[in-house]
């Protein structure tokens, strides 16, 4: 079967059926107003869902072919020794997609909704990591194909756009970016699936597409923080997702792609909130039960901590957590004894023991409680 090839005048699509997509936003706009009203309800959500944004890194670059999970990359932050260099590598692009994301935010604290700011992250993205001769924060200057591993391009099953389109496609996808459309949710889907189909740059393309998702509902005020995880339904319908968007380059399809991203959107916004809501209920629990334990004032640092840091070592806790070295060894001890903590890697010699906080882990992560 021959490839398909990127479809020129083709973006901004004139065809969408709107008929088709008016039944489903008013429920996707509900389900995201309902996550973000949970947002704006919890205290520092910078701390309280890091593991969340961590596991969105960890499931978008999953679709590309990573192994490491949430739990490894953790461990590894932690002082861990990966198993094998390969996860090492992989663990290192997690790490890399969750830098890129802190960093288009910042840009976007003083540019527009940019290719400057796309360029930014990119160059994050790839910083020391496997694509990182691939021009990072360059728009590629040869041809790209998607396909089997080591596949010419008459074998490939999607060719993108011609490298000197690039500069010509990309001013316009950022002027719609910057457009009024008729509804935003949808523009975020052209977005998503036109950055997609042009490829621009040589590496990294479905990982920073995907970042652009949270980034751009946000800076149109759909939600107050670039946090919304969408790669976990993502990757759970891989198929259907790469189909629907090679349909938009193969048969002119936006109306297909927009209805399977708006379900995407809805699904997860719904699962967010429930998973939002499990954290912060798990957080006025342990802010009850802590103080209780510790009968100390240091207790609200410990708790910060756990919370930002689901796994971590004993080294780091005692040095950085901001509680005397004494307490902080007795915090540790008594959580131990109390379940709060388990131990993931049991400390030897000069190597410290690394703890883990599993039900938020259970939370973050998918898993039912006890």
């Amino acid at each position: 079967m021959p490839p398909v090839h990127y479809r020129l005048k083709n973006f901004p699509p004139r065809d969408i059926e709107w008929s088709r997509l008016i039944p489903l936003l008013g429920p996707t706009a509900a389900a995201v107003a309902r996550y973000d009203g949970m947002l704006a309800a919890v205290p520092n959500p910078a701390v309280l869902l890091a593991p969340l944004t961590t596991q969105e890194a960890v499931l978008s670059s999953k679709i590309e072919g990573t192994q490491a999970t949430m739990g490894e990359v953790l461990e590894f932050e932690a002082g861990g020794e990966p198993e094998s260099a390969a996860l090492r590598e992989d663990i290192h692009e997690v790490l890399q997609y969750r830098a890129a994301m802190r960093e288009a935010e910042r840009l976007l604290g003083g540019l527009p909704f940019s290719l400057r700011v796309l360029r930014g992250a990119h160059a994050v993205l790839l910083d020391g990591v496997r694509g990182q001769s691939k021009s990072p924060g360059e728009f590629r200057k040869g041809q790209a194909w998607i396909g089997s591993p080591a596949c010419s391009i008459d074998q490939a099953k999607y060719v993108a756009a011609e490298p000197d389109q690039l500069a010509e496609l990309m001013a316009a996808w950022e002027r719609y970016a910057n457009d009024k459309a008729a509804d935003q949710l949808v523009q975020t889907a052209v977005l998503h699936a036109e950055f997609e189909a042009v490829h621009p740059f040589a590496d990294g393309n479905g990982r920073l597409g995907r970042l652009l998702i949270p980034l751009f509902l946000a800076h149109v005020g759909i939600i107050r923080r670039p946090m919304f995880y969408v790669s976990a339904y993502l990757e759970a319908h891989r198929a259907a997702y790469y189909d629907r968007l090679l349909a938009v380059s193969r048969d002119g399809d936006w109306t297909g792609w927009c209805e399977f991203f708006l379900e995407a959107i809805r699904s997860q916004a719904v699962d967010n909130l429930a998973k939002t809501s499990a954290i912060l209920d798990l957080f006025e629990a342990m802010k009850r039960r802590l103080p209780e334990l510790t009968r100390s004032q240091h207790a609200v640092l410990a708790l910060d901590w756990i919370f930002e840091r689901p796994i971590f070592s004993s080294v780091d806790f005692v040095g950085k957590a901001g509680i005397p070295e004494a307490t902080a060894r007795r915090f540790l001890r008594l959580f131990e004894a109390e379940g709060v903590l388990r131990a993931v890697a049991a400390g030897s010699g000069r190597r410290p023991t690394i703890f883990g906080f599993p039900p938020l882990l259970d939370i973050v992560e998918g898993r039912p409680l006890p």
